[in-house]
């Protein structure tokens, strides 16, 4: 898996969380959520429910995915470099 495709992924699975933008986030909340998240719904699942929210709700979920992706760069900023 490239190191983009593994963000996308990562993205998507943080996006789907329960996780909130309101919550305190460090790097260890960030790869915990995303580990969970992708053990439940699986790559393939997290990207559909991605795409599931972009269709409902597209004003939110441009936001969404602009603060998840943030979130991704700083908790696995040492694994991207």
């Amino acid at each position: 898996m490239t190191p983009q495709l593994l963000e996308h992924v990562r993205a998507e699975a943080l996006f789907v969380s329960n996780v909130q933008s309101t919550d305190a986030l460090d790097p260890v909340h960030i790869r915990e959520a995303v580990m969970v998240t992708v053990r439940r719904h699986g790559p393939r699942g997290c990207a559909a429910l991605v795409a599931h929210e972009f269709g409902e709700h597209p004003d939110t979920a441009v936001s969404r995915m602009g603060w998840v992706l943030d979130c991704i760069r700083r908790a696995y900023a040492r694994a991207m470099a």
